[in-house]
C-alpha cells in the first residue's frame, strides 16, 4: 500500500465531487434542515427532541455516508474509471482507503455542520460534550462509508445501490434503539440488533447525553463501530473486482 497512491486517489475523487452540487447539497444540507424541521415536529416538547436528536447524529452520517459512497463508487465502476485505474500500478487497498478518506473528509464536513445546528442553533444539551458528540458522528460516518464501499462490489447498478440502503440500513434503523428501547423488543429483535453496528452507534449517542463522563458501555460502543467499520473495509478491498 502507499501512502502517496492513496491521497493520490482521495483527490481525485473530491476533485470530481466538488463540481457535483447536487452531492454535496445532499451531504451537508439535508442532515441539518431534517433536524431542524424535526425541532418543529416537536414543538412544546423538547425534552423529546433533546433525547431524540443525539441519536439522528448517530444515524443521519451513516445513512447518508453509505448512499452517496455507494452510488459514486458504482458509477466509476460502470463508467469503466475503476477498470482504468486498476491497469495502473496501484493496489487495490489503495484504491479502497483512498475511497474512504475522500468520503470521511466529508462526512467529517457533514458532522461539523449537523453538531452545530444541533448543539448551537437547536441549542441541545450533551452531557459528554461536544468533543465525544463529535468523534461518536464521525466514527459513524466513517461505518457508512466503509459498508457503502463493500456493497458498491455487489451491484450492478447504481439502483441496485439504492436498493441496499432499505434491505440494510432501515431494519438496523428500526431495532438500534431509536424508536423502543432494545430491552422491550421481542428477543429474537434484540439478538439481531446486539450484532447490528448502527446499535452501537445509536447506543454511543446515548452515553454521551445522559454522562458526563466516558464510560465502559461508551468505549465499548466506539470500539465495536470502528471494528465494524475497519472489517467493512478490508473485506471492500479484498472484493473490489473488475465490471464485467
Amino acid at each position: 500500500m502507499s501512502v502517496h497512491k492513496t491521497f493520490a486517489t482521495s483527490k481525485r475523487v473530491l476533485g470530481q465531487l466538488r463540481h457535483d452540487r447536487r452531492t454535496l447539497a445532499l451531504i451537508f444540507i439535508v442532515p441539518p434542515v431534517l433536524l431542524i424541521i424535526l425541532k418543529y415536529v416537536f414543538q412544546g416538547e423538547s425534552k423529546v427532541f433533546n433525547s431524540i436528536a443525539p441519536m439522528l447524529l448517530g444515524i443521519f452520517p451513516m445513512i447518508m455516508m453509505f448512499l452517496i459512497t455507494s452510488i459514486v463508487t458504482l458509477r466509476e465502476r460502470s463508467s469503466g474509471t475503476l477498470n482504468r485505474l486498476m491497469t495502473m500500478p496501484i493496489s487495490k487497498s489503495d484504491l479502497i482507503f483512498g475511497y474512504a478518506i475522500a468520503f470521511c473528509l466529508l462526512g467529517l464536513v457533514q458532522v461539523l455542520i449537523s453538531g452545530g445546528v444541533m448543539l448551537g442553533l437547536l441549542h441541545v444539551t450533551v452531557l459528554g460534550g461536544t468533543l465525544a458528540t463529535m468523534i461518536i458522528a464521525v466514527l459513524s460516518a466513517f461505518l457508512g462509508t466503509s459498508l457503502g464501499l463493500l456493497t458498491s462490489a455487489f451491484a450492478r447498478s447504481e439502483f441496485q445501490a439504492v436498493q441496499f440502503l432499505p434491505a440494510f440500513i432501515f431494519p438496523q434503523l428500526l431495532v438500534c434503539g431509536l424508536f423502543i428501547t432494545r430491552i422491550d423488543m421481542a428477543k429474537l429483535l434484540q439478538w439481531f440488533s446486539d450484532i447490528m453496528p448502527l446499535t452501537y452507534s445509536v447506543d454511543a449517542m446515548k452515553q454521551v447525553t445522559l454522562y458526563s463522563s466516558w464510560n465502559d458501555n461508551l468505549i465499548r460502543d466506539l470500539i465495536v463501530v470502528a471494528g465494524f467499520a475497519i472489517v467493512a473495509l478490508i473485506l471492500g478491498s479484498a472484493t473490489i473486482r473488475r465490471q464485467e
